[in-house]
């Protein structure tokens, strides 16, 4: 036997391995929870269908995770209703033996013939010959790398040559470009999370490089189609040459107002944006364009001419952005909080000294502009706090704290990696640089509906469902005012929208570190730009704010940007600019 024969019979093992654990995980996630409803598998199953060449014999039409059959009961029926007359062969895979029987039984009682397998996709697929399947339509299980477990996860990339975190969506998508045919078509429904996140580059990567030609992507947002924790997203990819036409981007999202006057998906079937409803509730859907950026990195964003100018507009008179001036931290991760954090040590625990615990700020004390007066909230913190870097300190020197925790060594002792990492068993996992807390910061929430970006200065902790940036990293502490205003205004908001777009149910959005390193300032040597610094130091400094306040910043902040020196012409207001107002 050759070497190459034995790395062979390694690489076969290792997957083995590695789905036996992915099986054990999907069985216990999926079964009979996450399947495909029918009015959304009828959609993906029409969607895909419209792409396919349907003048052939026959269609190879395949499930990598079918469930209990929906999704090919779906393309059975769009394969009828459309008068396809060639031979529909429909495979399914399947790793719960129970939905494969449920499927058999659905299909045969539709009359639907189809072969379900009971194996794993992803290991039968190696044995399948390139450019032989017309079409691959799939829900694939919903796993995370949390779950999968970092040895399932490494094996994972091992096969499909995939980097950072790893999800169940990456080896499907990779799978699907090297089994479609020539004229073949991808309908998957997976997370929307692939769209915004940077640990969804792995699939706008394959996407991207696969020769797979994305053709429509529907970002389905909060709208709550089935059960599954995360919000969905629809792609239709095809090997089909493009046809000159950018691929059709919609998103539906929850409106606070207006009624909807069409169905949800008859919404998603038309060309122009309108309000819809579904499950009594009124969904804005927005119908733009996709441009495929540049680079794997940059989100995925729905392009429409008046959003493309007006940021167009935004980037001309950026001076610089957030991430190019400013650090931006997560706050402390204990990963013990119920042992670190408390709004009654007095009475929990009276002996731990009071010089370790100090005054932690969460996401429920922040407002735009200022942090709340009282902090209820105290994190137990065994660090130097003079000390630039982390700097443990001996417990033997603080014998209230150290009988506290002595009653938590078995919990803190079983954080096996913060121990592998070389620190004592007591210690925070990410207690961030102690001497900084002392400074005056920037603070606002991992997760809120509207921008709440405000000013600490009572040197509190922040805690790690908030994010900060210190004031010490600046030169000139009126840049920090600056950003604040930008940040609370309805120009920072949209920016937001446009460009970073994970959006959450109900109006929610996730500020953290990738996105919030986006915003744009404008050149703060302008006078508009510092009258929305004194504006800002204003508005930190305490007092009643109205709304008329709040509405001359919004004027204030779009003027800044139209006042600030562009890159390009120097010519009257264009249509965009004045949208700033």
């Amino acid at each position: 036997m050759t070497k190459a024969d034995q790395k062979d019979i390694a690489t076969e093992k290792e997957v083995g391995q590695s789905m036996t654990i992915v099986r054990e995980i999907t069985d216990e996630k999926r079964h009979g929870q996450h399947y495909t409803p029918t009015e959304l598998a009828d959609f993906l199953a029409e969607r895909s269908f419209a792409a396919l060449a349907l003048d052939t014999e026959s269609l190879t039409v395949i499930d990598p995770a079918c469930g209990d059959g929906e999704l090919l009961l779906a393309a059975a029926n769009i394969a009828s209703s459309t008068g396809y007359s060639g031979s529909l062969n429909l495979i399914g895979y399947e790793l719960d033996e129970t939905a494969v029987i449920a499927a058999n039984r659905r299909l045969d009682a539709a009359g639907v013939r189809a072969e379900i397998i009971l194996g794993d996709f992803l290991v039968h697929q190696r044995n399948m010959s390139s450019g032989t399947v017309d079409l691959i339509i799939t829900n694939p299980p919903y796993v995370r790398t949390q779950h999968l477990g970092q040895e399932a996860a490494r094996l994972l990339a091992n096969e499909f040559s995939l980097t950072g975190r790893v999800d169940l969506t990456h080896p499907f998508v990779s799978v699907a470009s090297r089994l479609l045919s020539k004229d073949g078509t991808l309908g998957l429904l997976c997370s929307n999370r692939f769209l915004t996140t940077l640990s969804g580059e792995n699939v706008r990567r394959t996407l991207m490089n696969s020769g797979l030609q994305v053709g429509e992507l529907y970002d389905l947002g909060d709208t709550k189609l089935f059960k599954a924790a995360v919000l969905p997203a629809i792609i239709v990819a095809s090997k089909t040459s493009p046809t000159g036409h950018p691929p059709k981007y919609v998103s539906a999202y929850e409106a606070s107002s207006s009624k909807g006057n069409v169905s949800l998906f008859d919404a998603l079937r038309t060309s122009e944006s309108s309000m819809a409803f579904h499950n009594g509730k009124d969904y804005e859907v927005k119908v733009g364009s996709f441009v495929p950026p540049t680079d794997t990195k940059t989100p995925w964003r729905l392009s429409d001419p008046e959003s493309d100018q007006w940021l167009e507009t935004i980037k001309e008179h950026t001076w610089k952005t957030f991430g190019d001036i400013a650090k931006i931290r997560v706050g402390i991760k204990t990963t013990a909080d119920r042992v670190f954090l408390g709004d009654d040590w007095e009475r929990s625990a009276p002996d731990v000294e009071d010089e370790l615990l100090l005054p932690l700020i969460t996401q429920n004390n922040i407002t735009p502009w200022r942090t709340s007066d009282s902090l209820e909230m105290k994190v137990l913190y065994p660090y130097n706090l003079s000390s630039n870097k982390r700097q443990v300190l001996d417990l033997e020197d603080w014998p209230g704290t150290k009988a506290y925790l002595l009653t938590h060594e078995e919990q803190l002792q079983g954080r096996k990696y913060v121990i592998e990492g070389g620190r004592k068993w007591y210690e925070i996992w990410v207690p961030q640089r102690p001497a900084l807390w002392a400074e005056p910061k920037i603070v606002f929430p991992d997760i809120s509906e509207n921008p709440r970006f405000a000013l600490d200065t009572t040197g509190a902790v922040v805690n790690g469902n908030c994010y900060w940036i210190s004031l010490a990293d600046f030169e000139n502490e009126d840049i920090a005012y600056l950003m604040l205003a930008v940040a609370n205004s309805s120009l920072g908001l949209r920016y937001y929208d446009e460009v970073c777009g994970n959006r959450l149910y109900s109006g929610k959005r996730r500020w953290i570190t990738q996105y919030v390193r986006r915003l744009p300032l404008p050149s703060p040597d302008t006078a508009e730009s510092k009258k929305l610094i004194a504006e800002a130091r204003a508005l930190t400094a305490g007092g009643e704010a109205g709304g008329e306040q709040f509405k001359q910043l919004d004027s204030d902040v779009a003027a800044a940007f139209v006042a600030s020196p562009p890159f390009g012409s120097t010519d009257e207001l264009t249509p965009a600019e004045e949208t700033l107002f």
